[in-house]
């Protein structure tokens, strides 16, 4: 995480504000609100790739992939 801290976090971000949002609305009481479960797959893909991704500021060298 050190390398790419910036990508990393802003995927986590991603990741928890989808997550909140979708915790939020299936305990909210109400029961016309109804939780879009689909929104987890495109959160993972997210969290999966700010883990994943390099910063732009980043070398290549620095990073460990030379």
């Amino acid at each position: 995480m050190a390398k790419s801290w910036r990508t990393t976090v802003a995927g986590v971000a991603t990741f928890g504000g989808i997550l909140c949002s979708l915790l939020a609305a299936h305990f909210d009481g109400d029961p016309e609100t109804v939780a879009q479960w689909s929104l987890l797959v495109p959160a993972i893909a997210a969290l999966v790739g700010g883990i994943a991704a390099r910063d732009n500021g980043v070398t290549s060298k620095s990073a460990g992939a030379e």
